[in-house]
């Protein structure tokens, strides 16, 4: 006998806000670009803590928006960190709504952004191993 569990998010619970009306499209519905914005400050987060300094986005290799975000609803943005190169970082991102600030979630959003790590001049630098 199998029992079906409710999905889990994968990673690191980095980033948790709130939608607000000022966020939507003239559907009623959370502007994609918001949630990729917050997807990619999660993403950054991560990303600095492997950097150990400063990163910049250069590629947001995969997304899938997967369910609307409604107004109220509570974002939940979880980082995993894929891969790590020579000067740069590939971190996987799940993004997850709790519907009406309620412990009743659901996955919206997926995706894979790749930061670079810099210096103070801006410039790629190696990353500490």
């Amino acid at each position: 006998m199998t029992t079906d569990l409710a999905p889990e998010p994968v990673g690191t619970l980095t980033i948790r806000t709130l939608a607000m009306p000022a966020d939507t499209n003239p559907a009623g519905d959370i502007f994609g670009g918001w949630v990729m914005s917050q997807m990619d400050l999660a993403g950054a987060i991560a990303a600095v803590e492997v950097a150990r300094g400063r990163v910049a986005t250069v590629a947001v290799e995969a997304m899938t928006f997967i369910a609307p975000v409604k107004v109220g609803d509570i974002l939940c943005v979880y980082t995993h960190v894929e891969r790590i190169g020579n000067t740069s970082v590939t971190i996987s991102l799940e993004a997850w709504a709790r519907r009406n600030r309620i412990a009743d979630r659901v996955k919206v959003t997926d995706g894979r952004f790749i930061y670079v790590a810099l210096d103070e001049a801006g410039n790629k630098r190696p990353i500490p191993r």
